[in-house]
């Protein structure tokens, strides 16, 4: 029997290094540190990393897995803040279970390395410009088999000054086209370019980076004079919305201070209200976030008779969460439940993409564990709510990290989109703004304002264009007033086609990797 010699199986030390810097910069892209101009460069070490190591698809696996794993852990650490702070995890548990998790996240990223091995291999540095399609390739790969592509290397760029953002490769409107999965291929493209002239050898590399560089001017090009991503709108004004940050704490409700919390957010919307010009008759919309507040108005007849009469009291619908009986199951769902000013029940959204293991355990691991939050259906309408003569689409939670709900929305004629979320239970840590990066790509990916009411933040208004307004503090009591106005109707590139880049790039990479198998038989 041979034996396997893991040494050579190993990247070097040097390379291994890279790899690691690779990560470092990569992070500070991201949120809390928003240095977005290094996501444009901070692939390159791990680009070289990769080239260096091509002779082995497996030592270049392991120089991306370390890559990923390193990313993953450093932006994703707050993911212990929960079970320490609330279950009573000890910190070195917690922490040693998440590098369990970031190393299987980052197989993904791993696959990427080992793909990209035989192809610098056979191609040299002219395999650069296959790189962007592998890595898109990656990343759709983690979104299928996982559900989640949270930190995608396009969701550094959210908070990119939107006067470069026509200009600079990889600016955010690509969403618009192509969704995450182009800005990435042009982030990751720009990366590639640099180390392609860090590693150029001869006049011949040289020329291919440069051509690499005029392709990614040519998509930048492209999406500014070729495609309209919206303006922020100046039309008639048709509803009003009130967004309430109560900053109700995560632990410790007593029945006293739920009331008192309710009463909060009475009193929040009242002096929002007592300033508000209501002189043209448009309808207004009460929305409280996403909290633990645990609302259930079918079920609970004396918050079913609060609500009502608060929204008739003032004249305003309500939107909230809330916990509705699934008539065909024991469960609940975790639903947006509209009430009119008439005080009855006019809207609901049942929650579609649920937390996994927080509020759902998929199936291989129903017998071992229960769900954190609860067992909650599945929703399957793409319910919208009226906003006066306009229309909006209902995100719970992290479901404002998923496009194709948005882009459904659009579809079924929404002209604004909501969120409404509670980010609390992971502490005052990067999460708050990584989470708002994500509602910012589904605002540029359908050409649609995005109303974002959060318990303890980050509540924004978020324009078309991505650009975040007048967002309000984090874990603090706050409120704010927006305007609804009708859209266009029109539908952007994402919109109607999806994820229509990622499946080129799937082909592509598959061509590429078959007529490089073809050739090596030959």
């Amino acid at each position: 029997m041979r034996q396997i010699n893991f040494r050579y199986k190993i990247p070097t030390l040097a390379n291994t290094l890279l790899a690691v810097v690779s990560a470092v910069l990569l992070t500070l892209a991201f949120p809390d540190f928003e240095l977005w101009f290094l996501g444009f460069v901070a692939l390159v070490p791990l680009v070289i990393a990769l080239y260096t190591e091509r002779g082995s698809a497996a030592r270049s696996f392991v120089a991306a897995w370390v890559f990923g794993t390193v990313f993953f852990f450093c932006t994703c650490w707050w993911l212990t803040f929960a079970p320490i702070t609330y279950a009573g995890f000890p910190p070195i548990l917690a922490y040693v279970l998440l590098i369990g998790v970031c190393m299987v996240a980052a197989l993904f990223v791993g696959l990427v390395g080992a793909i990209a091995a035989p192809l610098f291999d056979r191609l040299g540095l002219k395999a650069m410009a296959a790189v962007p399609f592998v890595w898109v390739v990656g990343e759709f790969l983690r979104y299928w088999v996982s559900g989640n592509n949270w930190n995608a290397i396009a969701y550094s760029q959210a908070f990119a000054p939107e006067f470069l953002s026509y200009f600079v490769p990889g600016g955010v409107p690509a969403a618009s086209i192509g969704g995450i999965y182009l800005t990435g291929f042009v982030v990751v493209g720009a990366n590639c370019v640099v180390a392609a002239l860090v590693l150029r050898r001869r006049k011949g590399d040289l020329a291919v980076a440069g051509a690499g560089a005029a392709i990614l001017i040519g998509f930048a090009g492209l999406q500014y004079w070729l495609v309209d991503v919206g303006s922020e709108r100046n039309g008639e004004v048709v509803a009003k919305v009130v967004a309430l940050q109560p900053n109700v704490p995560m632990s410790g409700l007593s029945y006293q201070k739920w009331v008192a919390l309710r009463e909060l957010h009475v009193q929040l919307a009242e002096e929002a209200l007592i300033g508000l010009d209501r002189s043209g008759g448009e309808p207004v919309t009460v929305v409280f976030p996403e909290s633990p507040m645990n609302f259930q108005y079918a079920e609970d007849v004396e918050f079913q008779r609060f609500v009502n009469d608060f929204a008739r009291q003032h004249d305003v619908n309500v939107l909230f969460n809330s916990a509705e009986p699934d008539p065909a199951s024991n469960r609940y769902f975790n639903s947006a439940v509209m009430v009119s000013p008439e005080g009855r029940a006019i809207a609901q959204y049942d929650k579609i993409y649920l937390v996994p293991f927080g509020e759902f355990v998929p199936s291989p691991f129903q017998a071992v564990m229960p769900a954190l939050v609860g067992s909650f259906s599945v929703g399957s309408e793409y319910d919208l709510v009226p906003l006066g003569d306009a229309t909006g689409g209902i995100m719970i939670c992290f479901e404002s990290h998923f496009g194709e709900l948005s882009r459904e929305y659009v579809r079924q004629g929404a002209d604004v989109l909501i969120e409404m979320t509670n980010d609390g239970y992971l502490g005052p840590t990067p999460v708050l703004r990584q989470h708002l990066a994500s509602a910012v790509f589904r605002s540029l990916e359908t050409n649609r304002p995005m109303m974002r009411v959060t318990n303890v933040g980050i509540t924004a208004y978020i324009t078309e264009r991505g650009k975040v307004v007048d967002p309000a503090e984090s874990y603090q009591e706050d409120t704010r007033v927006w305007h609804v106005t009708k859209s266009d109707g029109s539908q952007t590139i994402y919109v109607r086609f999806g994820d229509w880049f990622a499946w080129v790039c799937v082909i592509v990479t598959l061509g590429m990797f078959g007529s490089l198998m073809i050739n090596r038989r030959k």
